[in-house]
């Protein structure tokens, strides 16, 4: 990839001043934006219900059943700006916690995260029928997500100073509102062309690197991918396109050197020897790898 044909802006990164590519409202633009494939989210409760069920971590059912029943009372008629049920964005949350493994009460407050800000229901209600475990994190999510998210420099360090002051009370609260932020970005094509690339930005400066800081290494990498996909698309396709050209070549050098890592530990006699992985690169840190180490792709 030609670093020379990319427009860069002076917008960066915060921690690795990493520049992102200034995309213009042009028809070209639009298009690519608009080409961004849906992301599969059509979540259900007999999803979360199977989930649970396969996991070794005991959860109380009961009550997140009942959660799920008071959010989808309280969301009813309520849409995304998709067009599905708003429901689906709550068991979507919901879903990403209980992979990160999540207690019963961070599943029930995911479920019902919004009531209070897009509904009629109180804090009062939810501490009387889940407890007041459950309405703090409620609590917490719904201040976050009044946090002013200005593009401006001075506002941005305000909004990490906030959500480091939420993350100190209850890191749950942080985790649900990165569950919550990583299902708007998968879903953020739906959204207006300012909106997409503002959420985008707000995403990679302040959301990713929490994620980072906290080890969600899963989450914080597709937040930078998925902002990245929305503030320069072009690059995002071009990178896309290498990577998929090479992926037999890539998994075929992968294995091989997972299977030489995995023959030297069995010889040097380890009781339990460790389980190899290997992994490709995301696409923004090719990206970083390209500008900030300039080195080829």
């Amino acid at each position: 990839m030609s670093k020379d044909n990319m427009s860069v802006s002076n917008i960066h990164h915060p921690e690795l001043q990493v520049p992102i590519p200034d995309t213009s409202d042009d028809e070209r633009t639009i298009a690519a934006l608009k080409s961004i494939p849906d992301f599969d989210d059509n979540f259900t409760i007999q999803m979360l219900v199977s989930k649970i069920l396969t996991d070794d971590k005991q959860y109380d059912m009961s009550k997140i059943m009942s959660a799920y029943e008071f959010a989808s009372k309280a969301h009813a008629g309520q849409k995304r700006s998709s067009g599905q049920d708003y429901i689906i964005h709550p068991l979507a949350v919901a879903y990403t916690l209980l992979e990160l493994g999540m207690d019963t009460d961070t599943i029930c407050a995911a479920l019902l995260h919004d009531v209070v800000e897009d509904t009629d229901a109180t804090l009062a209600d939810l501490k009387k029928r889940f407890g007041q475990d459950v309405a703090l994190l409620v609590d917490g999510v719904t201040k976050l997500s009044k946090i002013p998210t200005y593009s401006k420099e001075e506002q941005f360090a305000e909004n990490v100073r906030k959500i480091l002051l939420a993350m100190s009370q209850d890191i749950r609260v942080m985790i649900i509102k990165l569950s919550d932020r990583l299902h708007n970005m998968r879903t953020l094509k739906y959204r207006p062309l300012e909106k997409q690339r503002t959420t985008a930005l707000e995403t990679m400066n302040i959301y990713a690197p929490i994620a980072h800081r906290l080890g969600i290494r899963a989450i914080k990498e597709e937040l930078e991918d998925l902002s990245f996909h929305f503030l320069d698309p072009f690059a995002y396709a071009e990178i896309e396109k290498i990577l998929e050209s090479k992926k037999e070549e890539r998994e075929e050098f992968i294995h091989v050197i997972k299977e030489r890592i995995a023959k030297r530990f069995n010889s040097e006699m380890f009781s339990q020897p460790p389980q190899v992985d290997g992994r490709v690169k995301s696409i923004y840190s090719i990206y970083k790898k390209v500008f900030v180490n300039h080195k080829d792709i």
